[in-house]
């Protein structure tokens, strides 16, 4: 996610929440992001297309397997991050973007600079963490 990509503009706390060049911003931000995942998806694609050829030795071809176990894991996680980029960018279109979903109050600059697809707060994601250890300490 190249910072000049968005020119010179930063969001800051001085400024009304989410207007509209906020909203550009990490629409941006958001959508470059999605970009290099893809570009990195396609590249882990050629790299297991280019690992299936056959290799006789047992040992290269248990090594080639494990690193194609390794790669298909991390195509899933990006395949689920892009769906949250996605949900993101709707939130955007549809105006709740950078708001918590518990709350209702404005998700910080801070962290959404940090996580743009954040849903929560700090405090709210540091509740529903709380919350989710002690049920499956349970």
């Amino acid at each position: 996610m190249a910072a000049e990509a968005f020119g010179s503009y930063q969001p800051t706390t001085e400024e009304p929440f989410m207007n509209e060049q906020q909203r550009d911003y990490f629409r941006g931000k958001l959508l470059a992001w999605k970009d290099d995942i893809l570009k990195e998806a396609k590249d882990t694609l050629q790299f297991l297309q280019e690992a299936d050829r056959n290799q006789p030795d047992v040992v290269d071809r248990a090594s080639s397997e494990t690193e194609r176990a390794i790669e298909l894991r991390a195509r899933d996680r990006q395949r689920k991050l892009i769906a949250k980029i996605d949900a993101a960018l709707s939130r955007i279109e549809d105006g709740t973007y950078g708001y918590c979903e518990e709350t209702g109050e404005p998700i910080s600059i801070k962290r959404l600079e940090a996580r743009p697809i954040a849903t929560f707060s700090i405090e709210a994601q540091e509740r529903h963490e709380r919350r989710e250890r002690i049920y499956r300490d349970d």
